[in-house]
């Protein structure tokens, strides 16, 4: 009896393990579109926080924007060239950053970012792992 009990405890304990090994998750390539900015030396930090809660609002505003994500330079480095921030916005394909690019709201936010740009870099990519 104490043979069968180990034994079926045994089975229990070996499907477990067996299926809780690891596969690596199937993950969906994603658009990502890198915006950095380096703003005039008389922008105030009034000005740039206007900016900055500007940006954040646009997914609220255009539904093809699936992900956004932002900070501001930190790096010990020094390499930054005086850009400060960095936008990481996120669509699921092409067709989404074409509606986004031309749409009005995007182009308001151009509004209140341009009297205090010296400089944007931008760069889109597909997400690889």
């Amino acid at each position: 009896m104490n043979f069968k009990l180990l034994l079926m405890a045994g089975m229990l304990l070996f499907g477990a393990v067996a299926s809780a090994s690891p596969e690596k998750p199937v993950t969906k390539k994603m658009l990502r579109h890198v915006v950095l900015f380096k703003f005039k030396d008389s922008a105030t930090p009034a000005q740039i926080k206007e900016v900055e809660e500007a940006f954040k609002a646009l997914p609220s505003k255009i539904k093809e924007i699936k992900g956004l994500e932002w900070g501001t330079n930190n790096s010990p480095e020094g390499l930054s060239q005086g850009f400060t921030h960095a936008f990481f916005v996120t669509f699921d394909d092409e067709a989404g950053r074409e509606v986004y690019l031309p749409h009005p709201d995007h182009k308001a936010f151009g509004k209140v970012l341009g009297p205090h740009l010296d400089k944007v870099l931008v760069i889109d990519y597909w997400t690889q792992e």
